[in-house]
């Protein structure tokens, strides 16, 4: 069996046509997401003063127009990731959700006033550097004519038992930790919405390509494998959809974002490698490279949490405030316990 050699030339050949479509697609939908995270909490806590709130299990937000027009500008950005998955591996797609990062956590200072210390400022541009170099190492988009090619990847053993696994661990989330450490633990839900979402990733990215070809002049609709992948992504969106709106109306919008980002991201790019094998294609060095913009980003999520409740105090140290109501509405302190509170 022959050994591939990779060149210099073959590493930074530069990025294809249909690369570029992808990325300003997915900067477009970064955009997008990032203002919506806003727009919704804010039709969440305006609901949540007259109804029950969606972080005890209510649903009177779905009343409330400012909550659809968040809904609204997310959709918007989901269309327009649903379509930069068509053009470009994930690989590449997935890491530009940090930009949504800065803007919800910039926008939350500004218009929900969750304080953001410059420790997590620096947490958010370390969450960039390590998304840019991910993105300057990304593989090219495999060739793939046919959804019934996407649908073999997805049924050979490897990406099964990861889908298998996957399902798994939501069931014990959902039905064991959540109803006990929902209120006061964010991995619970965002766990939920992460592992769901590098389901639907797999699945959106096949739909994409299954409209691609068909536009193109291959009809893929006529399989069943196209519409076998649409339910996939449907029951996955509603689920996601659920457990993001509990996460953001328990938790700081500004630490809610960037561990959902790095979660979904982190598990759509696995997903990705186990289905679309997209290590194969790359040489070691851009695979530790794309290692080491992980750590990056994980670092900068690190900082966003530990830093959550800190802001400058009179002194030079930097303090941390405790839990409180505020007072305007009613609403307390998002925050995120490091442990279970007794009572």
């Amino acid at each position: 069996m022959g050994t591939e050699h990779y060149s210099w030339r073959d590493t930074y050949r530069g990025m294809s046509s249909d690369n570029i479509k992808g990325l300003v697609l997915a900067l477009s939908s970064s955009v997008f997401i990032g203002a919506s995270f806003i727009i919704k909490k804010k039709g969440l806590k305006k609901s949540g003063v007259s109804g029950v709130r969606a972080g005890v299990g209510g649903y009177s937000y779905l009343y409330e127009p400012l909550w659809w027009v968040g809904m609204i500008t997310m959709i918007v950005g989901e269309a327009a990731n649903f379509a930069a998955y068509a053009f470009a591996p994930a690989i590449l797609v997935t890491p530009l959700g940090a930009l949504s990062i800065i803007i919800s956590a910039v926008l939350a200072h500004i218009i929900l006033q969750e304080k953001l210390h410059i420790f997590g400022i620096l947490g958010c541009a370390l969450c960039v550097v390590g998304s840019t170099t991910i993105v300057l190492h990304a593989p090219q988009e495999r060739e793939i004519n046919s959804v019934k090619e996407v649908w073999d990847l997805a049924t050979e053993p490897g990406f099964l038992f990861y889908a298998a696994l996957v399902i798994t661990l939501v069931f014990v989330l959902v039905f064991h930790y959540i109803p006990q450490y929902g209120q006061t633990h964010i991995m619970c839900y965002i766990g939920v919405c992460s592992l769901v979402g590098s389901l639907s990733v797999m699945s959106v990215k096949a739909i994409g390509i299954s409209l691609k070809l068909t536009l193109s002049g291959t009809n893929q609709l006529v399989y069943p494998q196209t519409w076998a992948f649409t339910v996939v992504v449907v029951l996955s969106v509603i689920t996601q959809l659920n457990y993001l709106n509990k996460a953001l109306d328990t938790f700081n919008t500004a630490v809610v974002s960037p561990i959902y980002y790095v979660m979904f991201t982190s598990l759509t790019i696995l997903a990705s490698v186990i289905m679309f094998k997209d290590w194969d294609r790359q040489s070691p060095t851009q695979i530790v490279t794309e290692m080491c913009g992980f750590v990056t980003i994980l670092s900068g999520t690190f900082l966003l949490h530990k830093t959550k409740d800190m802001v400058d105090g009179p002194g030079v140290l930097p303090v941390r405030l405790p839990k409180h109501m505020d007072e305007e509405d009613n609403f307390g302190q998002e925050g995120i316990p490091l442990r279970r509170q007794q009572t």
